[in-house]
Formats: C-alpha cells, structure tokens, sequence
C-alpha cells in the first residue's frame, strides 16, 4: 500500500460501490408486539382478571371500565418507550466515530463511516478500531481484543496480521489497511447474535419492578380485606366484590413505569442540550445520587489550550508570549541563552508528532494540545520544524507509555527524548545542571505550569536503534532543558466546585502531573485551601480502608502521578464508605475505573474511543461544570419521579377514604364515591398532572441544594402524603360530600337519601377530589417552596393537564349517559362551593406544612447550639432526601 493512501475521488468512488461502513441495523421489533407486551405485564394482567370478573359477575360495564384503564395506560406506556427509543438514537447521533487516514499523502480526520477498503488507517494508543484492518507497519503496537476473544490480556500485533472491527489500541500506534467494512467485517456477523438478544433489566428497572410488586400486593390484600368486611356488615357479594376492586384500583399507581421513563427521557435530552450524553437512561437518576467526584485535571478543571511560557536551559531562561497556538510571537531571553533555547524548542517539536495547523484563519492543535503547543514554540523561535522533517525523517519512535512517562524517536543521528522531568532525568548523564532543573521544576510549578524535560543523545552507526528495546535505547541522554506550559483554569470551574460543597458532594483531583503544579490549579479553583492536602499516588496507603479515610474529606484532595490503578483503588474505597462515585477519565487505561465507578465519565471531546465505551456519561466538551450541570439534572429527575408518587399517593388516600368511613360505619354511611368514579380518575384526571410533574425543569433544584437519601419513598414523603396532604384532601372530600347532602335536603339522624340527590352528593365528592388533586399539583412542584415562588406558568404542560382534567370533570359529570354510568349528576350550588374551595384550600395546607418544616429546621441548629454541640453538616448519605 503506497503511503500516500488512497486519493479522495476514489474513496468516494469505493463508498458510492461498496456502501458506509455501519453495521447492518437489527430488525425493529414491530410495533404491535411492542403494544402488546405493554398490556400482559404484572399490573395489566391484575386488571384483565378483574375485569373478566366483572362481566361474569353481571356488571359488563364495570369490565368496560377495567379494560378501558388497561388499554389507555398501555398505549400511554408504549407511546413513551417509542419517545425514548427515538430520544436514546438522537443521543447515539450525537457523537459520531472518528477515523484518522492518509488520503493524498495526508493525514484527515473523516466519520468512520466512511471508510472504505485500501483506506490506510492511522492507529494509536485509545482508538477504537472501525474496519477490519491489516497492520501495514506498527511501533509496539497492542490491541485489545477482549470483546471477540474474552481474553483480558493485550496482544502485540505485528505487520500482516489481522485486526479486527470493535477492538482497541491499548498502546503503541501504526498504520494498517482496511480489508472489509461494514456487512463484512467479523463484529457484523456476531452483532446479528447480539441482536437476537435480550437486553438485561437495569438496577433502577428491578428496583422499580420491586415496588411495583409491592404496591400490587398491598392493593390486592385491602381489596381482599374490604370484601370481608363487605360481607360481614351483611353485604351481597356482588357488592363486596364491587368494593374490593375499587379498593384496588385505587391503590394501584398504572402511570408510575411510563411516568419514570419520561421523566428519565426528558433528563437524557436535557443533559444532552448542556454538552453531557447520557450512554444508559437509568444513569440519569443514579448521577442525581453522586455523592463524590473524582476529576482529571487536564482539559476538565482546565481549559486544555496549552501554550509554553516558560523555557529553563543549563545556559539560561527564556519567556515567551503569543496568541494561541500561531507561529507569532516574542522570545525574551539573553542573548548568550537563545542558541540553547532554539535547540530545545527544535528538539521537543521533532520529538512530537502532531502539529498545530492553520484552519478558517484559527490555528488549532492537529491532534495532541500539548505537542501543538511545542511545535507553535519551536515556530515562535524561528525553526523550520517542517523542512527539518522532510530533511531528517524518523527512524523509530518509542511512543509516550505512561510507566515510562516519556517518548523518543530517533532522527537521523540523534534520539530525541522528551517526558515527565523525574522520568527523563533519571536517564541523563550526572551533571551540576540537574540540580539546577529540578529547583526550575519546583519553580515553575509552584506556578502551576505543566512541565516537560527534553534530552538527547548521538546514536552511534553501530547502534542497532531499531532493535533495541526503550531501556536500551533510551540512556545516557543529555539535558537540553525544561519547557514550562500553561493551561489555565476553564471559567466557571471555581463556582461549579463551590456548587458542589454546598450541595454535599465531595471532589477529589487525581492526575498524572506533577504534585506542585496540581496543587497550584488546585487552590486557584477553590478545591483545596493554602496548606490543603496534596497526595502523591506512591504515598497511598496499600490498605483500602486507610486510603478511602483519607481521601474522604470535604474541604478537597489532591492526588498527582495517579496510575489507572490508583483510580480503580481510589473509586472503590470510596463507594465502601457509602458514595456514590463519578470518575473522569480519558485513557485506554481508565477504562476499568470508570466502570466501576457508580457514575463513569469520559472525555467526548479529547478522550479515547475505549474511555467512551465504558462510561455512563460522555461530556461532549470535556468541561468539569458540565459534570455538576448533569448531576443537578439527575437529582432533577428523581425529584420529578417523587412528585408523581406524592401526586398518585394523595390521590390514593382520597379515593380510599370513602370505603374507610363505610367500613368503619358497618355500611350504614354511604359510599361517597363509586369504582367506575375512580376508575375515570386513573383514565383522565391523574393521566396528564402526573406526566407534567415528572417532566418539571427543576426550579429551585440544583447541586447546591444537599442530597438528602437515597430512596424514592421516605420518611418525609410519607408524612406530607399520611399525615398532611391526604387526610386534608379526605376532610375536604368527606365535608363537601356532607354538605351536598344536607343542600339537597338530608337531615343528621334521618335516612341517607338515594336516587339523583345521593348521586349529586357523590358527585360532589368526585369534583372535590379533582379539584383538590389541581391544587395538590401545583403544591407537588416542590416540596419546600411556594408554587407561586416557582412560576404559575412555567410548566405548561401541567396547566394542559389541569384544562384536561377540567374538562373531563364536566363531561363526566354534565353529559347524562357518562354520569349515570359512573353514578353520579351534577353538584348542588354549595356542593359546587365546597369542591372549587379544595385546591386552594390544599395550598394553604401545604404552604402551613412547609413554613412549619422550615421554622422547625431553623430552630434544630440553634437548639443543638444551646446545648453545646457542635453542628456539622452531614455527609449526604446520612440524611433524607427532600425530593425538591
């Protein structure tokens, strides 16, 4: 294969014959099977066989209702997969595979897509591999070839041999040929047996399923019950069994699962429209959980624009200015200094392979930030970096290993080194001037500069470079200088971290540079103080139970020279004292750290294919605030998802009730409401308030606000639903079903009456109880704020579901043939007063509720003061959660 790859009239050519590179596409499940698995699961299959109990019990219009319920909660349900299917390939679109080829003798950057066979295909260490390929040549290349072969152990790959599509380069890099793409390559054929496939549950789908069963159970053992004790009052047993089946129904939430998905759905699309891609919807809830960060530094805390600005020889120091990464700039420096700085500048831009390239009138790094901040130096101190390539090209290059810390090439006569200053000058020769290099690193990066040593050698004739290994090869090096590089911190990094100690969440930096330099980027944003503490990753502590005491502190850690290793060790001590783990991480090594972080985070912009594959959470701009940005989303949505449990659970309560105080009467007080009534709650009323609440934006929540608990239902939930929220609504209901009575002429004491007045007075109850949900609506928005603090009109969706439930309230109730079917005709006049009082009536209930929480809130501090005791504030796994 030439070197000059293929030109680019004939890529196209081979692309229009052979078609993209892309995996044939699994054959969609249709859509009635997808319909219908919505009506067969737990929930459906209950009220299938309660509606068949229905007809034989001679109440077919009872059946209808059941069957009506199930139908419209299954093609809601299938309405939000279909949604989140289409949500979940939008994201996927997102971040498109990237290929590097030669194409017209140069290297372009194209969709892997588009590759076609001949393409020549530059590989190096974290690519993922989008073609089968052939090595055309390779410098200590190795691949990971674990998904085709399940073994865990790298395995070099030497010229001719096969590489296979969906492996990864874990180090070295080369080139290689494409053979086959797309419907040809060796992943399609096993893709064609995935997709035969199922795919497993997910942890927050079993945990969900769990209290699906639950709730089920429970509804099923009170309907039981209600039809004993419909029997022992001297009930038919068409009655009880008509009692036992509302009972149930009202007990059983048909809108949870689709409400969840939505919700979770709407936090993907929201991350994704703030830079973060969710990988796995379920991870959208578990980032609401995070409870500790752990970041890189490079390119997440920083900006990851890399510019030298300081240069330190044995013959003297330089400063040097200038705009970016162009050639342009000022060169500071005495003048019996300047010839030894060219030469480093030289020497470390020949000692790296990327450059930084002019496009659109920018100049941008072409490939690596920091080698294109050394080839813009070497520019800025006038060497032809290009004709010295084109006159002296490489023999060999030893690329960057992170236990060597450092890389070489071999040019001409010279072997040139350039790495991580300890690394390099333990290679060099003694000399008074590496004590002078190391007090210079101190130095620069006391100012937080990154640093990089550069030595070299003469390679003797005899040398046999080619074949010798780095130990041999690289040695013996003379110390040219150190290269002084800033990368300032990102805007925003300093007020992202002080939202994270508000909200609870504790960071720690782990990086690979320098301990005086992390330190320095450390306490200009905030995350350690002066005298903070600063870690080196060979001083951990070996017992994990030590490491993950010391890392755990709320006032920030910094940890330099991290291994991957350390990253793993780091992330799981961690999640053994009770975290919830986010790690970052951008290397092919990082790869099992960041699956077994709760939370894994890569790099979309400047990370490897291989971090990428093994995360949760892709940050498409690498940024560190758009980590916090998606955590506040994820606790957005388990919010969301606990404002549609209060919301159904308040409205359980009332709709329970009535069957209480009949009970509890021995069946001589009249049931308030009917089944068929609150079967219509679950089909229109509950339906679209419910969506809204689970697609609330979060006003008032963020990640400065604490993380309180971990579960969906809890103390706090349970009492303003118990012991606030529904006894209120129930009073309410109970009230105005009493004064509709006594309106249409009932008397204490006297025979309940029947017929149009006992269904006016039960309708009466059934506008109170959704007039009253209105309000409990609103009041759901938050669980500590005003609604109106919040906006009457921010969520628009909820106000189309408070005109839908309206409307269905008089169409339920005005039109005659709905109205008898559900046992019920319209309110009298002070009925109609009792019921439009019960929203706001309910808003009153809970603004009570929340100033009350509050002022017993402000008061537990002051009274912990009195005592003596010192408050602190808890770590967010030890405390509730508010559900805001």
């Amino acid at each position: 294969m030439a070197s000059t790859g293929l030109s680019d009239a004939e890529a196209r050519r081979r692309l229009a014959a052979e078609g993209r590179n892309e995996l044939p596409e699994a054959r969609p499940v249709p859509a009635w099977r997808r319909f219908a698995a919505q009506l067969v699961h737990f929930f459906a299959l209950m009220l299938w066989v309660a509606g068949v109990l229905a007809f034989v019990a001679g109440m077919p219009q009872l059946g209808v209702a059941i069957f009506g319920v199930v139908l419209v909660n299954g093609a809601f349900a299938f309405a939000q997969e279909h949604r989140a299917e289409r949500a979940a390939q939008h994201l996927r679109d997102l971040l498109p595979r990237r290929a590097t080829v030669v194409r017209d003798g140069r290297r372009v950057d194209v969709d892997a897509a588009c590759l076609v066979a001949g393409d020549l295909v530059v590989l190096r260490a974290g690519d993922r591999i989008s073609a089968d390929l052939a090595v055309a040549h390779g410098e200590g290349l190795s691949i990971d070839a674990s998904m085709l072969t399940g073994e865990s152990e790298p395995v070099p790959a030497a010229t001719g041999e096969p590489l296979f599509a969906g492996c990864f380069v874990v180090r070295g890099e080369g080139m290689a040929v494409v053979v086959a793409t797309g419907a040809h390559t060796r992943l399609a054929s096993i893709a064609e047996l995935t997709h035969r496939g199922r795919r497993p549950r997910s942890p927050l789908e079993r945990e969900l399923g769990r209290v699906v069963r639950t709730i089920a159970v429970i509804a099923v053992a009170v309907g039981l019950a209600f039809f004993g004790i419909s029997l022992l009052v001297g009930g038919s047993g068409k009655d009880g069994f008509l009692l036992a089946v509302g009972v149930t129904v009202a007990l059983v939430p048909e809108g949870l699962l689709p409400t969840v998905t939505l919700s979770l759905a709407v936090g993907a699309q929201d991350m994704a429209r703030h830079h973060a891609l969710v990988r796995r919807l379920e991870s959208v809830e578990t980032l609401g959980s995070t409870t500790f960060i752990c970041t890189d530094k490079t390119g997440t805390l920083t900006r990851n624009q890399m510019s030298a600005v300081d240069v330190w020889t044995p013959l003297g120091s330089a400063r040097v200015t200038g705009e970016g990464y162009g050639p342009l700039g000022h060169l500071e420096v005495p003048d019996d200094a300047r010839p030894a700085v060219v030469e480093l500048a030289r020497a470390a831009a020949r000692c790296s392979e990327d450059r930084a390239v002019e496009r659109d009138g920018e100049w941008v790094p072409d490939g690596d930030p920091t080698e294109a901040a050394l080839y813009a130096l070497a520019r800025r101190c006038g060497v032809d970096v290009d004709g010295d390539a084109a006159a002296r090209p490489v023999r060999r290059e030893l690329p960057f290993d992170p236990e060597r810390r450092m890389m070489s090439m071999v040019v001409g006569s010279e072997l040139l080194v350039k790495g991580a200053p300890e690394s390099v000058l333990a290679r060099c020769r003694p000399s008074a001037a590496q004590a002078e290099a190391r007090a210079a690193t101190v130095a620069m990066a006391r100012q937080g500069l990154r640093m990089l040593a550069v030595a070299r050698r003469q390679v003797e004739e005899v040398e046999d470079v080619e074949a010798e290994d780095e130990g041999a090869v690289e040695r013996d090096l003379t110390l040219l200088g150190l290269v002084g590089i800033e990368d300032p911190p990102r805007e925003g990094v300093d007020a992202a971290i002080a939202d994270c100690r508000a909200g609870g969440i504790r960071i720690a930096m782990l990086t690979g540079d320098n301990p005086e330099t992390a330190a320095a980027i450390g306490r200009q944003i905030g995350l350690i103080a002066e005298g903070g503490l600063v870690l080196s990753g060979p001083e951990l502590p070996d017992d994990d139970a030590v490491l993950g005491a010391l890392v755990d502190r709320d006032d920030g850690v910094v940890i330099s020279r991290v291994t991957p290793e350390d990253k793993l060790r780091i992330a799981r001590s961690l999640q053994a004292r009770g975290h919830v783990v986010a790690m970052t991480g951008d290397g092919v090594n990082d790869g099992p750290a960041l699956q077994t972080a709760d939370i894994g985070v890569a790099m979309g912009a400047g990370g490897t294919d291989v971090a990428r594959e093994a995360a949760d959470l892709v940050l498409l701009d690498d940024h560190f605030a758009t980590i916090v940005e998606a955590v506040a989303h994820g606790r957005v949505t388990f919010a969301n998802i606990r404002r549609f449990l209060t919301y159904h659970l308040v409205c359980n309560v009332a709709e329970l009730t009535p069957f209480l105080v009949w009970a509890i009467s021995g069946g001589r007080f009249p049931l308030a409401l009917g089944v068929l009534q609150i079967l219509s709650f679950d089909i229109g009323a509950e339906v679209v308030p419910a969506l809204a609440l689970g697609t609330e934006r979060g006003q008032g929540v963020s990640v400065s606000q604490p993380l309180q608990g971990r579960h969906l239902i809890d103390r706090k939930l349970l009492v303003r639903v118990f012991g606030v929220l529904g006894p209120a609504e129930s009073l309410i209901e109970m009230a105005a079903f009493c004064v509709a009575l006594l309106a249409v002429g009932w008397a204490p004491g006297h025979a309940f009456p029947q017929g149009h007045d006992l269904r006016a007075a039960s309708g009466t109850a059934f506008a109170t109880v959704i007039i009253g949900q209105m309000g409990v609506a609103f009041a759901c928005r938050s669980a500590t704020r005003w609604p109106g603090r919040l906006g009457w009109f921010s969520n628009r969706l909820l106000l189309v579901g408070i005109g839908v439930a309206a409307v269905l309230l008089v169409t339920f109730l005005y039109v005659d043939p709905i109205a008898r079917v559900l046992g019920q005709a319209p309110p009298p006049a002070a009925g109609w007063v009792c019921a439009a009082a019960a929203g706001p009536l309910l808003l009153g209930v809970d603004l009570v509720h929340k100033v009350l929480r509050r002022r017993r809130a402000a008061r537990r501090p002051r009274r912990a003061a009195h005592r003596g005791f010192s408050v602190l504030p808890q770590t967010p796994f030890h405390n509730q959660r508010a559900g805001d």
